[in-house]
């Protein structure tokens, strides 16, 4: 999932400190596309890597571990910085982000003191005990417009509604609740990817989720994703927008 591992800010691409321990050699299976990326130009770097010890995951076969978000805490500690690139989203030069399983505050603020001043980030935190990865509660679809999930609400929800973003819940999956998932779950139905302001690829089984695009104005391109389930996640976590046609503004 390159989404896990790649955040791309301007002409940078970051290499995420990934905490699990079974994902920490996934890096390797970019290296070839980083140089090429690299020789023409990017900015290629790489967050200090974890040194995986228990005091990192020291809440790991906890018979307490559903409990730690309502009490602010996760799997991961503070030991060092760890974050995944699909616990953050950005709107131009404001980025949004949660904290996680796989998302502590010191690699929120690794990322903040490496990205400078241009941008801001914003911690956001969504109803949910077992947070991992943002964008199957939270969706940027353009400019102005945010998909939610009506499940897991976020906190902060305000921070767009203020700015004047229309707020969009998304319609419940029809995947069925006995298909196999790992570490995911039906509401992959909104983890879609935008191709440009008007296009979205969206999974073909979720009618639903494409008629709501539609009345949006959008154009739904229509792939079979159910299996990609499976293996944990959807088309947003399948891809890393690395290119972007327009210039960087502010949207709050």
């Amino acid at each position: 999932m390159p989404r896990d591992l790649l955040f791309v800010v301007g002409e940078e691409i970051i290499e995420s400190p990934i905490a699990w321990r079974c994902c920490f050699f996934e890096y390797r299976a970019y290296c070839r596309l980083m140089k090429e990326y690299f020789r023409e130009g990017a900015k290629w770097t790489t967050a200090p890597k974890p040194q995986m010890s228990d005091e990192l995951l020291g809440y790991i076969g906890s018979h307490e571990r559903l409990e730690l978000p309502a009490r602010g805490q996760f799997v991961t500690t503070e030991f060092e910085p760890c974050f995944d690139a699909a616990d953050f989203e950005r709107a131009g030069k404001d980025i949004f982000c949660q904290l996680s399983n796989t998302t502590n505050r010191m690699g929120v603020e690794w990322l903040r003191r490496q990205i400078g001043d241009d941008y801001t980030i914003h911690i956001v935190q969504c109803v949910d005990d077992a947070p991992m990865h943002i964008d199957a509660s939270l969706c940027l679809l353009r400019p102005g417009l945010v998909l939610v999930n009506p499940e897991k609400p976020c906190y902060q929800i305000e921070l767009f509604s203020k700015a004047g973003w229309d707020v969009v819940e998304a319609p419940h999956p029809v995947t069925p609740s006995d298909h196999p998932m790992w570490f995911s779950s039906t509401w992959l139905s909104m983890n879609v990817l935008m191709l440009d302001h008007n296009r979205v690829v969206v999974d073909a089984n979720e009618i639903p989720t494409q008629r709501l695009f539609e009345n949006l104005g959008m154009e739904c391109i229509k792939v079979d994703l159910r299996f990609a389930g499976s293996l944990g996640g959807g088309s947003h976590c399948w891809t890393c927008d690395v290119r972007r046609n327009g210039s960087l503004e502010s949207y709050f």
